[in-house]
Protein backbone atom coordinates (compact mmCIF):
# COMPACT_ATOMS: atom_id res chain seq x y z
CA UNK A 1 0.00 0.00 0.00
CA UNK A 2 1.03 3.57 -0.56
CA UNK A 3 -0.74 6.86 0.04
CA UNK A 4 -2.24 6.97 -3.46
CA UNK A 5 -4.38 3.98 -2.54
CA UNK A 6 -6.22 6.39 -0.23
CA UNK A 7 -6.83 9.19 -2.69
CA UNK A 8 -10.26 10.49 -3.62
CA UNK A 9 -11.70 13.62 -5.18
CA UNK A 10 -12.68 16.19 -2.55
CA UNK A 11 -14.37 19.24 -4.09
CA UNK A 12 -13.48 22.52 -2.41
CA UNK A 13 -17.16 23.28 -1.85
CA UNK A 14 -17.49 20.13 0.31
CA UNK A 15 -14.95 21.43 2.86
CA UNK A 16 -16.72 23.18 5.73
CA UNK A 17 -15.35 26.70 6.20
CA UNK A 18 -17.53 27.64 9.18
CA UNK A 19 -19.05 25.74 12.09
CA UNK A 20 -22.81 25.30 12.11
CA UNK A 21 -24.84 27.60 14.35
CA UNK A 22 -25.32 24.74 16.83
CA UNK A 23 -22.79 22.01 17.57
CA UNK A 24 -25.42 19.26 17.59
CA UNK A 25 -26.91 20.33 14.23
CA UNK A 26 -24.38 18.15 12.39
CA UNK A 27 -25.35 15.25 10.18
CA UNK A 28 -24.32 11.72 11.19
CA UNK A 29 -23.62 8.97 8.68
CA UNK A 30 -23.67 5.55 10.32
CA UNK A 31 -21.49 2.86 8.73
CA UNK A 32 -21.76 -0.81 9.67
CA UNK A 33 -18.12 -1.83 9.35
CA UNK A 34 -19.04 -5.50 8.92
CA UNK A 35 -21.61 -5.15 6.12
CA UNK A 36 -20.95 -1.69 4.68
CA UNK A 37 -24.59 -0.67 5.28
CA UNK A 38 -25.17 3.09 5.55
CA UNK A 39 -27.80 5.08 7.42
CA UNK A 40 -28.23 8.86 7.16
CA UNK A 41 -29.13 10.76 10.31
CA UNK A 42 -28.26 13.53 12.75
CA UNK A 43 -25.65 13.61 15.51
CA UNK A 44 -28.48 13.80 18.06
CA UNK A 45 -29.49 10.29 16.94
CA UNK A 46 -26.21 8.95 18.31
CA UNK A 47 -28.14 8.15 21.49
CA UNK A 48 -30.04 5.52 19.48
CA UNK A 49 -26.78 3.91 18.35
CA UNK A 50 -25.49 3.48 21.91
CA UNK A 51 -26.65 1.15 24.66
CA UNK A 52 -26.73 1.64 28.43
CA UNK A 53 -23.33 0.68 29.78
CA UNK A 54 -21.39 1.63 26.66
CA UNK A 55 -18.23 3.61 27.43
CA UNK A 56 -17.69 6.73 25.31
CA UNK A 57 -14.12 8.05 25.51
CA UNK A 58 -13.29 11.70 24.78
CA UNK A 59 -10.01 13.57 24.29
CA UNK A 60 -9.90 16.36 26.88
CA UNK A 61 -6.97 18.29 25.42
CA UNK A 62 -7.43 22.04 25.08
CA UNK A 63 -6.34 23.92 21.96
CA UNK A 64 -3.85 26.74 22.52
CA UNK A 65 -4.02 30.06 20.67
CA UNK A 66 -0.93 28.82 18.87
CA UNK A 67 -0.65 31.07 15.83
CA UNK A 68 1.38 34.23 16.46
CA UNK A 69 2.48 37.17 14.35
CA UNK A 70 5.51 39.27 15.15
CA UNK A 71 8.71 40.62 13.68
CA UNK A 72 12.44 40.21 13.98
CA UNK A 73 14.39 42.87 15.81
CA UNK A 74 15.63 43.82 12.34
CA UNK A 75 12.03 44.49 11.26
CA UNK A 76 11.18 41.48 9.07
CA UNK A 77 7.71 39.96 9.54
CA UNK A 78 7.52 36.53 11.20
CA UNK A 79 4.74 34.01 11.76
CA UNK A 80 5.28 31.60 14.65
CA UNK A 81 3.22 28.41 14.87
CA UNK A 82 3.58 26.91 18.32
CA UNK A 83 4.09 23.14 18.39
CA UNK A 84 4.40 22.67 22.14
CA UNK A 85 5.34 24.49 25.33
CA UNK A 86 8.57 22.95 26.62
CA UNK A 87 8.72 24.77 29.97
CA UNK A 88 7.80 28.15 31.47
CA UNK A 89 10.20 30.02 29.15
CA UNK A 90 10.79 27.78 26.13
CA UNK A 91 8.61 26.69 23.23
CA UNK A 92 9.00 24.54 20.15
CA UNK A 93 7.55 26.13 17.03
CA UNK A 94 7.55 26.38 13.27
CA UNK A 95 8.59 29.75 11.85
CA UNK A 96 7.59 31.36 8.59
CA UNK A 97 9.79 34.27 7.49
CA UNK A 98 11.50 35.62 4.39
CA UNK A 99 14.74 34.00 5.55
CA UNK A 100 15.06 31.14 8.05
CA UNK A 101 16.20 32.70 11.34
CA UNK A 102 19.53 31.68 12.76
CA UNK A 103 20.44 30.94 16.37
CA UNK A 104 20.47 34.18 18.32
CA UNK A 105 17.80 35.87 16.20
CA UNK A 106 15.40 37.88 18.37
CA UNK A 107 11.67 37.83 17.59
CA UNK A 108 9.22 40.29 19.13
CA UNK A 109 5.58 39.38 19.62
CA UNK A 110 3.78 42.17 21.42
CA UNK A 111 5.70 42.82 24.62
CA UNK A 112 7.36 39.40 24.56
CA UNK A 113 10.83 38.82 23.12
CA UNK A 114 11.89 35.37 21.98
CA UNK A 115 15.37 34.27 21.01
CA UNK A 116 16.08 31.40 18.63
CA UNK A 117 18.14 28.81 20.49
CA UNK A 118 18.32 25.96 18.01
CA UNK A 119 16.68 24.30 15.05
CA UNK A 120 15.94 20.62 14.43
CA UNK A 121 14.27 19.91 11.11
CA UNK A 122 11.35 22.29 10.70
CA UNK A 123 11.05 22.99 14.43
CA UNK A 124 12.80 25.81 16.29
CA UNK A 125 13.42 26.09 20.02
CA UNK A 126 12.64 29.62 21.23
CA UNK A 127 13.51 31.09 24.63
CA UNK A 128 11.50 33.92 26.21
CA UNK A 129 14.10 36.54 27.07
CA UNK A 130 12.02 39.53 28.10
CA UNK A 131 8.63 41.18 28.42
CA UNK A 132 5.43 39.26 28.99
CA UNK A 133 5.38 35.57 29.81
CA UNK A 134 4.63 32.91 27.21
CA UNK A 135 1.19 32.40 28.74
CA UNK A 136 0.38 36.11 28.49
CA UNK A 137 1.75 36.25 24.95
CA UNK A 138 -0.62 33.46 23.87
CA UNK A 139 -3.60 34.93 25.72
CA UNK A 140 -3.14 38.42 24.28
CA UNK A 141 -1.64 37.87 20.84
CA UNK A 142 -2.42 34.25 19.93
CA UNK A 143 -4.78 33.30 17.12
CA UNK A 144 -6.82 30.11 16.78
CA UNK A 145 -4.70 27.70 14.68
CA UNK A 146 -7.35 26.83 12.10
CA UNK A 147 -6.38 24.07 9.65
CA UNK A 148 -4.77 25.13 6.36
CA UNK A 149 -7.82 24.02 4.35
CA UNK A 150 -10.02 26.59 6.12
CA UNK A 151 -9.46 29.54 3.83
CA UNK A 152 -10.20 32.43 6.15
CA UNK A 153 -8.80 34.20 9.17
CA UNK A 154 -9.85 33.08 12.62
CA UNK A 155 -12.60 34.97 14.47
CA UNK A 156 -13.62 35.46 18.07
CA UNK A 157 -16.23 32.72 17.61
CA UNK A 158 -13.51 30.19 16.73
CA UNK A 159 -12.03 30.55 20.23
CA UNK A 160 -14.98 28.60 21.60
CA UNK A 161 -16.16 26.62 18.58
CA UNK A 162 -12.73 25.16 17.72
CA UNK A 163 -12.69 23.70 21.23
CA UNK A 164 -14.64 20.84 22.78
CA UNK A 165 -16.96 21.67 25.66
CA UNK A 166 -14.95 19.36 27.98
CA UNK A 167 -11.48 20.69 27.03
CA UNK A 168 -9.35 21.10 30.17
CA UNK A 169 -5.65 20.27 29.58
CA UNK A 170 -3.72 22.89 27.59
CA UNK A 171 -1.42 21.55 24.91
CA UNK A 172 -3.02 20.96 21.49
CA UNK A 173 -2.44 23.05 18.37
CA UNK A 174 -5.26 21.33 16.47
CA UNK A 175 -8.66 20.32 17.78
CA UNK A 176 -9.85 16.74 18.28
CA UNK A 177 -12.62 17.61 15.84
CA UNK A 178 -14.94 14.62 16.30
CA UNK A 179 -15.72 16.10 19.71
CA UNK A 180 -16.89 19.41 18.26
CA UNK A 181 -20.36 17.94 17.54
CA UNK A 182 -21.18 17.41 21.22
CA UNK A 183 -22.92 20.06 23.33
CA UNK A 184 -24.11 19.89 26.92
CA UNK A 185 -27.63 18.88 25.86
CA UNK A 186 -26.39 15.89 23.86
CA UNK A 187 -24.04 14.84 26.65
CA UNK A 188 -26.95 15.04 29.08
CA UNK A 189 -29.14 12.86 26.84
CA UNK A 190 -26.38 10.26 26.54
CA UNK A 191 -25.90 10.23 30.32
CA UNK A 192 -29.64 9.72 30.82
CA UNK A 193 -29.39 6.79 28.42
CA UNK A 194 -26.92 5.19 30.83
CA UNK A 195 -23.84 5.77 28.70
CA UNK A 196 -20.61 6.13 30.65
CA UNK A 197 -17.95 8.75 29.83
CA UNK A 198 -14.17 8.45 30.06
CA UNK A 199 -11.29 10.76 29.18
CA UNK A 200 -7.84 10.40 27.64
CA UNK A 201 -5.52 13.26 26.74
CA UNK A 202 -3.67 13.47 23.44
CA UNK A 203 -2.21 16.87 22.60
CA UNK A 204 -2.75 17.08 18.86
CA UNK A 205 0.27 18.49 17.02
CA UNK A 206 0.46 20.40 13.76
CA UNK A 207 1.91 17.25 12.22
CA UNK A 208 -1.66 15.95 11.98
CA UNK A 209 -1.79 17.87 8.67
CA UNK A 210 1.60 16.63 7.49
CA UNK A 211 1.58 14.78 4.19
CA UNK A 212 3.02 11.28 4.03
CA UNK A 213 6.05 10.61 1.85
CA UNK A 214 5.83 8.78 -1.45
CA UNK A 215 6.21 5.02 -1.33
CA UNK A 216 5.19 2.06 0.79
CA UNK A 217 3.31 2.91 3.98
CA UNK A 218 5.08 0.18 5.93
CA UNK A 219 8.27 2.19 6.42
CA UNK A 220 6.65 5.50 7.33
CA UNK A 221 6.21 7.03 10.76
CA UNK A 222 3.86 9.68 12.06
CA UNK A 223 4.78 12.72 14.14
CA UNK A 224 4.98 11.98 17.88
CA UNK A 225 2.33 13.44 20.17
CA UNK A 226 2.00 13.54 23.95
CA UNK A 227 -0.62 11.22 25.36
CA UNK A 228 -1.94 10.32 28.81
CA UNK A 229 -4.23 7.34 29.41
CA UNK A 230 -4.92 7.38 33.18
CA UNK A 231 -5.50 4.35 35.39
CA UNK A 232 -9.13 5.32 36.01
CA UNK A 233 -9.85 5.12 32.27
CA UNK A 234 -8.16 1.73 32.03
CA UNK A 235 -10.40 0.51 34.85
CA UNK A 236 -13.46 1.83 32.99
CA UNK A 237 -12.40 0.04 29.81
CA UNK A 238 -11.83 -3.25 31.61
CA UNK A 239 -15.19 -2.96 33.37
CA UNK A 240 -16.98 -2.27 30.06
CA UNK A 241 -15.33 -5.27 28.42
CA UNK A 242 -16.21 -7.49 31.37
CA UNK A 243 -19.90 -6.59 31.25
CA UNK A 244 -20.03 -6.98 27.46
CA UNK A 245 -20.38 -3.28 26.68
CA UNK A 246 -18.61 -1.44 23.89
CA UNK A 247 -15.78 1.09 24.03
CA UNK A 248 -16.57 3.97 21.64
CA UNK A 249 -13.75 6.34 20.74
CA UNK A 250 -14.71 9.92 19.88
CA UNK A 251 -12.11 10.74 17.26
CA UNK A 252 -8.97 9.21 15.82
CA UNK A 253 -6.89 10.80 18.59
CA UNK A 254 -8.77 8.70 21.16
CA UNK A 255 -8.33 5.60 19.01
CA UNK A 256 -4.58 6.19 18.91
CA UNK A 257 -4.48 6.89 22.66
CA UNK A 258 -6.31 3.71 23.64
CA UNK A 259 -4.53 1.49 21.14
CA UNK A 260 -1.13 2.90 22.15
CA UNK A 261 -1.92 2.07 25.77
CA UNK A 262 -2.65 -1.52 24.72
CA UNK A 263 0.62 -1.88 22.80
CA UNK A 264 3.05 -1.40 25.66
CA UNK A 265 5.55 -4.15 26.44
CA UNK A 266 4.03 -7.10 28.32
CA UNK A 267 0.40 -5.85 28.10
CA UNK A 268 -0.54 -8.50 25.51
CA UNK A 269 -3.19 -6.28 24.00
CA UNK A 270 -4.76 -5.30 27.32
CA UNK A 271 -4.99 -1.63 28.13
CA UNK A 272 -2.69 -0.28 30.85
CA UNK A 273 -1.95 3.26 32.11
CA UNK A 274 0.28 5.11 29.69
CA UNK A 275 1.93 8.52 29.66
CA UNK A 276 4.48 9.54 27.08
CA UNK A 277 4.83 9.97 23.34
CA UNK A 278 3.00 8.01 20.66
CA UNK A 279 3.64 7.86 16.93
CA UNK A 280 1.24 4.96 16.37
CA UNK A 281 0.30 4.64 12.68
CA UNK A 282 -2.75 2.40 12.20
CA UNK A 283 -3.37 1.24 8.65
CA UNK A 284 -5.23 -1.63 6.94
CA UNK A 285 -4.05 -4.95 8.26
CA UNK A 286 -3.50 -3.70 11.81
CA UNK A 287 -5.54 -5.04 14.72
CA UNK A 288 -7.60 -3.01 17.20
CA UNK A 289 -7.33 -4.24 20.79
CA UNK A 290 -9.61 -1.80 22.63
CA UNK A 291 -11.92 0.18 20.35
CA UNK A 292 -15.26 -1.35 19.32
CA UNK A 293 -16.80 1.67 17.56
CA UNK A 294 -15.89 5.26 16.81
CA UNK A 295 -17.28 8.70 16.06
CA UNK A 296 -15.15 10.51 13.51
CA UNK A 297 -15.23 13.27 10.92
CA UNK A 298 -14.63 12.92 7.18
CA UNK A 299 -10.89 13.11 6.52
CA UNK A 300 -8.57 14.45 3.85
CA UNK A 301 -7.44 12.32 0.89
CA UNK A 302 -4.18 10.41 1.45
CA UNK A 303 -4.20 11.27 5.17
CA UNK A 304 -3.12 8.96 7.96
CA UNK A 305 -6.52 9.61 9.56
CA UNK A 306 -8.31 8.19 6.52
CA UNK A 307 -5.97 5.20 6.67
CA UNK A 308 -6.83 4.62 10.33
CA UNK A 309 -10.55 4.67 9.60
CA UNK A 310 -9.99 2.32 6.65
CA UNK A 311 -8.09 -0.03 8.93
CA UNK A 312 -11.07 -0.12 11.27
CA UNK A 313 -13.91 -0.45 8.76
CA UNK A 314 -12.26 -1.63 5.54
CA UNK A 315 -11.11 0.57 2.70
CA UNK A 316 -13.95 -0.39 0.36
CA UNK A 317 -16.64 0.34 2.95
CA UNK A 318 -15.08 3.67 3.88
CA UNK A 319 -14.65 4.86 0.31
CA UNK A 320 -18.22 3.87 -0.54
CA UNK A 321 -19.39 5.84 2.51
CA UNK A 322 -17.36 8.89 1.44
CA UNK A 323 -18.85 8.81 -2.06
CA UNK A 324 -22.34 8.59 -0.54
CA UNK A 325 -21.51 11.51 1.76
CA UNK A 326 -20.36 13.68 -1.15
CA UNK A 327 -23.51 12.92 -3.14
CA UNK A 328 -25.68 13.60 -0.09
CA UNK A 329 -24.21 16.99 0.77
CA UNK A 330 -22.28 16.11 3.93
CA UNK A 331 -19.72 18.67 5.07
CA UNK A 332 -16.11 17.45 5.23
CA UNK A 333 -13.08 17.94 7.51
CA UNK A 334 -12.71 19.80 10.81
CA UNK A 335 -15.92 21.86 10.92
CA UNK A 336 -17.82 19.23 8.91
CA UNK A 337 -20.26 16.44 9.72
CA UNK A 338 -19.67 13.14 11.51
CA UNK A 339 -19.65 9.39 11.00
CA UNK A 340 -20.47 6.65 13.48
CA UNK A 341 -18.64 3.44 12.64
CA UNK A 342 -19.64 0.33 14.53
Amino acid sequence: MDKHDFDYDLPAEAIAQQPLAERSASKLLTLDRHTGALVDGRITELVERLAPGDLVVFNDTRVLAARLFGHKASGGAVEVMLERILDSRRISAKIRANKPPRAGTVIEIGETTLEVEAREGELYTLMQTGGDSITTMLDVHGHVPLPPYIRREDTTADRSRYQTVWARHDGAVAAPTAGLHFDEALLGTLAQRGVEFGYATLHVGSGTYQRLREGDLAGQRLHAERVHVPAVLCEQVEAAKTRGSRVIAVGTTVVRSLESAARQPDTNGRIAPFEGETALFLKPGDDFHVVDAMVTNFHEPQSSLLMLVSAFAGREHVFAAYEHAKRSGYRFLSYGDAMFIG
